[in-house]
């Protein structure tokens, strides 16, 4: 699992969202800061919850010059179809292979009914306007993660 450091250049990345289309973190350089979270699988109690919170506040996010994407495992399809269930107003990013994941520490052993295996470990980076790692979430609770997110922002960058 990868230890990032706050204060040091992101991780790159290139994933596709649910259009297909290539979202990079040099898109936003110098005009965003971006929250990258990275939850389970779409569909799910947990992450509807976590990406509802995100859609009902998203005028806040852009008020605050920030873009919010969710990465998962899931193909770009099933992302639409969670996309359009959920109205969720905010790209959500396939990262079948995990790589990305592996690039932030965000996958690893979990722990289910006494069941061990790999997977998302819930989480989120904020990333600033610099594209440096400005804060880790490792321990993210679902219903409060947007307001969450949008205080440290508030609080500082």
């Amino acid at each position: 699992m990868a230890k990032l450091n706050i204060g040091k250049a992101a991780p790159a990345f290139s994933l596709l969202n649910q259009e297909g289309e290539k979202v990079s973190l040099k898109d936003f350089k110098g005009e965003k800061n971006v929250v990258l979270y990275f939850y389970p699988k779409a569909m799910t109690p947990g992450c509807t919850v976590q990406a509802c919170g995100i859609r009902d506040t998203k005028r806040k996010f852009s008020s605050a010059k920030t873009v919010v994407l969710g990465v998962s495992p899931d193909e770009p399809k099933r992302l639409v179809k969670f996309i359009e269930k959920e109205k969720l107003n905010f790209d959500l990013l396939s990262d079948p292979e995990h790589k990305i994941a592996d690039k932030y520490g965000a996958w690893g052993p979990k722990k289910f009914m006494g069941k061990e295996y790999d997977g998302i470990l819930r989480s989120t980076f904020i990333i600033g306007m610099d594209g440096k790692l400005k804060h880790i979430m490792d321990k993210v609770k679902t219903k409060s993660h947007h307001d969450d997110v949008l205080n440290w922002i508030k609080e500082n960058l």
